[in-house]
């Protein structure tokens, strides 16, 4: 059976030629930045120019002349949805995916729980002696400067203070990109430890829909987990090398580390919280236009019922 693939946002093309090594009869490769110049050399380069035709442009702008089998995409951004192409890939997957059509990925899921860690005593540590000057009256603005935006950075399961609430989960296939204009979630945790709360980390996983796969099969060459497993942390999966089952890659902190790692909301004054405590609240992720791609987070909880408290950033 012909395959027709669609790389959005192709980069160098690396997605593109796997597609065309596993069987592809046709890959169109689109971007829309001057890389796609460079992924004509490479594509070239490995002898596939027959089968991959590289586009330079915009989704919204270009014209392809067929419908196409599989659509392919690394869209994730960091904390999934920040700096995303979700919204390039919907469009793609509106005017060109044949019915009953395959995204790839097919599903995600972004993770929220709070978190703690040694940032904080870090920063007042370096401050109070640097080459033996007592450099503490700095510290305020130096963690002012740390914590006003999300960091990108790999935090220990050891530091997760509670099984994670699903922020939201996205059905590829289906999903409108006003969906994605903002999205709300209300979360309860109950804390396994005494610790410090030092804010909050996200992270994702993304699902492939393997029994879509025939006869264009995938050949995994990464890391990815079962949609069927029993879950860490009550809902991530375990690993599978069964390719008829959906396979599932995962940013999570007990997993193996990928470039996004997690994203860390961190709270200038952290919070000393007990084991079984209570903490319940809502988080809203809104896209922000200035700058462009970004996202406006907002947190708003209560520790107990009582205490209230309240974050808001936007991640560029």
């Amino acid at each position: 059976m012909v395959q027709i693939v669609l790389d959005v946002g192709c980069g160098i093309g690396l997605l593109s030629i796997l597609c065309a090594q596993a069987g592809a009869s046709k890959v169109y490769a689109i971007d829309a930045s001057n890389i796609a110049r460079e992924a004509k050399h490479v594509v070239k380069a490995n002898n596939l120019s027959d089968i991959i035709t590289v586009l330079h442009g915009r989704v919204e702008d270009l014209q392809l002349s067929e419908k196409v089998d599989v659509i392919i995409s690394n869209w994730m951004g960091y904390m999934l949805l920040q700096e995303s192409m979700l919204g390039s890939v919907i469009i793609a997957r509106d005017r060109w995916l044949k019915p009953g059509g395959l995204m790839l990925p097919s599903y995600a899921t972004l993770y929220l729980a709070p978190v703690t860690t040694n940032k904080h005593r870090d920063i007042t540590d370096f401050w109070r002696n640097v080459e033996g000057i007592d450099m503490s009256a700095i510290i305020p603005a130096a963690k002012t400067h740390a914590f006003q935006e999300p960091i990108v950075e790999k935090v220990s399961s050891e530091n997760v203070l509670a099984g994670p609430c699903m922020v939201k989960y996205i059905n590829i296939n289906r999903v409108g990109i006003d969906e994605l204009e903002s999205i709300s979630t209300e979360f309860r945790f109950s804390f396994m430890k005494s610790a410090s709360l030092s804010g909050f980390a996200l992270w994702f996983d993304v699902e492939f829909n393997g029994n879509l796969l025939s006869p264009f099969p995938i050949r995994c060459r990464f890391p990815f987990s079962s949609a069927d497993g029993v879950p860490a942390f009550g809902n991530q999966r375990q690993q599978t090398t069964n390719l008829n089952e959906a396979l599932v890659m995962s940013t999570g902190p007990e997993d193996p580390q990928t470039h996004w790692k997690q994203t860390l909301l961190y709270y200038l004054h952290p919070k000393e919280i007990e084991k079984g405590q209570q903490i319940e609240g809502i988080l809203t992720l809104s896209k922000n236009y200035r700058p462009a791609r970004s996202i406006w987070i907002d947190i708003q909880y209560t520790l107990d019922g009582r205490n209230y408290f309240g974050y808001n950033t936007v991640m560029k």
